[in-house]
């Protein structure tokens, strides 16, 4: 799987200085919920899967069996996703490509479901049959490289989603071509945070951060005060946890997708992670970080890589006309530009080093 990390929120309770976020004090009445018995101190473990770090903070008291069944959801769905992982659906279904196909899990037909419909309806910027081409590149693994302009056009073509084979009634899922492969990466962990959710909430949890390597998902609100979450975007250019600004949400993802986490630096060219179908290169625009806020993290997920390929101008409008959905745009020039379902929610701070800007 294509391990696509983030630009990392930050996300801490505390409740004396910057470092964590003090959840917002302000609520609609629509917003309102029943108190319940949540405590600050959070039955919360950290673990180290998919190649990145995965967080879950429960604030339920007595939810130790709910912390569990949330990492075992994660494992048991990254197993049959990640490629390259022995026993792996996605890789059986590489494997297969050009020959037949090849009868999967409800969860990876799901997934494939969401992907290609992503493919579909994001105007040619997502791909779920991009890997071969970041087979090609491996960024962010050891043996990165940048590959010759032959090799990029002599896989290039196996890069087309119209040849992914989705067969509902058998739940097999078909690549046409030989030399075909799916990498699912650009929407995976999103997939992951929205089944997690869902496991914690059939074990009774209604407060709870989950975090996977910065697909992040605020439920239900904050112990502190019984609403909303205040999430702190990260500063693309500093390190974890340094926050430019905030934005107050519940029940809510938050994805980030950026161009300085996960890079290949070769000469004085920097070459992001997230690549363009169309060209089997890297994306080449002026932002450096774009947030998605939405309801569904596998949306969000898809969204972030959708949005970051069309750069800022299509990227915002592409947006504004989704609904229930909104981003936070960062680009090279240290400006930020929020679209306007959040305009009045998002806070940014005045010692960030970034200034607020608006299209015109």
């Amino acid at each position: 799987m294509k391990r696509k990390l983030r630009i990392l929120l930050t996300l801490v309770l505390l409740s004396t200085s910057l470092v964590g976020l003090v959840a917002c004090t302000t609520q609609s009445k629509k917003e309102e919920q029943p108190k319940t018995a949540l405590t600050t101190t959070p039955t919360e473990d950290m673990q180290f899967l998919m190649g990145t770090v995965c967080t879950i903070k429960i604030y339920n008291k007595k939810k130790d069996s709910a912390l569990k069944d949330g990492f075992d959801r994660i494992k048991e769905l990254a197993d049959k996703i990640t490629v390259n992982q022995k026993g792996s659906e996605v890789d059986k279904i590489n494997a297969q490509a050009g020959i037949k196909p090849v009868k999967v899990s409800k969860d990876v037909f799901e997934l494939c479901q969401k992907a290609y419909y992503y493919s579909q309806n994001s105007d040619d910027s997502f791909d779920m049959a991009i890997g071969p081409i970041t087979s090609l590149w491996r960024i962010g693994f050891p043996d990165a490289r940048k590959p010759s302009k032959k090799e990029i056009s002599t896989q290039l073509p196996l890069v087309d989603y119209h040849q992914v084979v989705l067969n509902a009634d058998k739940q097999t899922v078909y690549l046409k071509k030989k030399g075909m492969k799916l990498d699912l990466g650009g929407i995976a962990k999103g997939f992951i945070t929205d089944q997690v959710k869902q496991v914690l909430q059939k074990d009774g949890v209604t407060s709870a951060i989950i975090d996977l390597g910065g697909n992040v998902y605020v439920l239900g609100v904050s112990p502190t005060n019984h609403s909303n979450w205040t999430v702190g975007i990260q500063d693309p250019k500093q390190s974890r946890g340094t926050a430019i600004g905030s934005l107050p949400e519940m029940n809510k993802t938050i994805v980030t997708s950026g161009i300085y986490e996960r890079y290949l630096k070769v000469g004085k060219t920097v070459y992001s992670h997230l690549m363009n179908p169309r060209t089997g290169y890297p994306f080449q625009n002026n932002l450096m970080g774009v947030s998605i806020i939405t309801k569904n993290s596998v949306d969000g997920d898809a969204l972030s890589t959708a949005t970051f390929d069309k750069g800022l101008e299509k990227g915002f409008q592409y947006i504004e006309h989704k609904k229930d959905t909104d981003a936070i745009f960062i680009t090279k020039d240290r400006k930020v530009y929020i679209t306007s379902g959040i305009k009045n929610k998002f806070k940014l701070f005045k010692d960030s080093g970034y200034k607020l800007a608006e299209l015109k």
